[in-house]
């Protein structure tokens, strides 16, 4: 049973990687390449100096610069490689959260699961950190990745006493701890200035979240198709 598991959660995350690289590849890579452009900028990078102790970001210290794929094929190359990595990790969540609850997931109610993952992992989080561009202002990385992940760890939780709860009180719990971390806010730098044109930072925020709740329906309808597939017999 586990094999099983494992193996239709690596078949629908490599499923949900290609899907979601193929649009990313057509809306997003090309919002990227247009933002590195004001971030390798002279005035962008002084801009983006930060004072002692604070974190370095985009700043890779004595002059060197960060290895980068190069444009073209080798780019395309690892960002479908590391989409479909992510696409297995997430199979394995979701397959996970499945078996804990006890519930099934069908080719039919796929997207229902895809949806909370949706919620979950990239709805949730996006409200308060919204997805960035390069050469765009952000706050310290620890801070942000730890308001991210207290977001998804609330937001699941809230969501299984909420469905899973019977008890008025366990459901209140479940919807406060939805709104704890709004509440409590996401970390945004002190400086707003950016020479990325809005509209620019508009787009990408916008297709980002396009492109991940794309991803979660195909991930959530591909693990239950590939869970609930027939199995093949061996003859003798």
């Amino acid at each position: 049973m586990i094999m099983r598991v494992l193996l239709a959660a690596v078949i629908a995350g490599m499923i949900a990687g290609a899907v979601s690289s193929a649009f990313q590849i057509w809306r997003i890579s090309p919002l990227i390449i247009a933002a590195e452009v004001f971030e390798n900028q002279p005035d962008v990078a002084a801009a983006h100096s930060h004072g002692p102790g604070q974190a370095g970001g985009h700043n890779h210290g004595d002059g060197e610069e960060a290895w980068a794929p190069e444009d073209g094929f080798e780019r395309t190359a690892y960002t479908v490689l590391a989409n479909m990595i992510m696409g297995v990790a997430f199979a394995f969540v979701l397959a996970a959260a499945v078996m804990f609850t006890g519930r099934s997931i069908t080719l039919q109610n796929g997207f229902v699961w895809g949806g909370l993952g949706f919620l979950i992992f990239t709805l949730a989080p996006t409200v308060g950190l919204a997805p960035e561009l390069p050469g765009m202002p952000a706050a310290d990385l620890v801070a942000r990745q730890t308001w991210w992940w207290g977001t998804v760890i609330a937001t699941g939780g809230g969501i299984v006493l909420i469905m899973l709860q019977d008890k008025i009180l366990l459901k209140a719990l479940g919807a406060v701890l939805i709104a704890l971390p709004h509440i409590i806010g996401a970390p945004h730098p002190e400086a707003q200035e950016s020479a990325v044109p809005a509209a620019l930072a508009t787009d990408f925020a916008a297709n980002s979240i396009a492109m991940m709740a794309l991803f979660w329906i195909v991930l959530g309808i591909s693990l239950g198709w590939a869970l609930n597939r027939p199995q093949r017999t061996a003859k003798v």
